[in-house]
């Protein structure tokens, strides 16, 4: 998620082990506390990237923060094995490496394999780095309202904090401009299931529903841009 301009940030344990961010000035948490990485497995890879059958993905996330989401997509990629994925991430206030070494993500996840987590944070920004065979990120520092954005995206992972929290970030403006930028049959996931953003979306192009949230939210949203080529979608619904 993207956090305001240096914000004090406290790391805290949730409820499945994983770490997430405290923001004391918003009173607000970069994920859910019953489980970061089970919301993150949840909203993004199982209801988005598990989704898609193309053995070539671009993903574009708003909101890098904790690389939690960047580094679930990258072990999927390496599990699926012909999976290729080309990660663009924006992020306008990217954490310092004091806060990202204490992040608990590698070790829950690929035991052993720490560096991968710490190479997405020392990947420079603004260029393109291969992190793994599969996997090419390209971090964009910069607000996403006016920074450049990829085209062709196929997976739109939307991270931003609750619209009550980050009201610049849920505009129909940018919700335009990311349909725009979109593939045929492409996906977005967001945590968030508010009716004017679910409103905002339709409006902007995208065919809009609502699915199971993560474990102590009820729904969530997926939305999708109508296919050209509907086999470019799995014919199983990932729970």
């Amino acid at each position: 998620m993207t956090a305001p301009d240096a914000p004090a940030l406290e790391i805290r344990q949730t409820a499945d082990g994983s770490h997430t961010l405290f923001v004391p000035s918003m009173n607000e948490h970069y994920h859910s506390v019953n489980g970061a990485i089970q919301e993150s497995m949840h909203v993004f890879i199982r209801a988005g990237l598990c989704r898609l059958t193309k053995e070539s993905i671009r993903v574009l996330e708003v909101g890098f923060g904790t690389g939690l989401n960047a580094l679930l997509t990258l072990l999927e990629a390496e599990r699926r094995e012909k999976l290729s994925i080309e990660y663009h991430a924006v992020e306008l206030y990217p954490l310092p490496a004091s806060l990202t070494s204490g992040l608990n993500y590698a070790e829950q996840l690929c035991p052993g394999r720490e560096e991968l987590f710490a190479s997405l944070h020392a990947a420079p920004w603004g260029e393109y780095a291969r992190i793994t065979p599969n996997f090419l990120l390209h971090k964009i520092k910069g607000d996403c309202n006016c920074c450049e954005l990829p085209f062709s995206i196929d997976l739109l992972y939307f991270d931003a904090f609750a619209p009550d929290k980050q009201p610049e970030m849920w505009n129909r403006s940018l919700f335009d401009a990311l349909y725009a930028r979109m593939s045929d049959g492409g996906l977005l996931t967001t945590y968030c299931a508010k009716g004017e953003v679910r409103r905002m979306m339709q409006k902007a192009g995208y065919s809009v529903e609502r699915i199971p949230g993560p474990l102590g939210k009820r729904e969530m949203l997926r939305a999708s841009c109508y296919p050209s080529n509907a086999s470019i979608f799995s014919t199983k619904v990932e729970r």
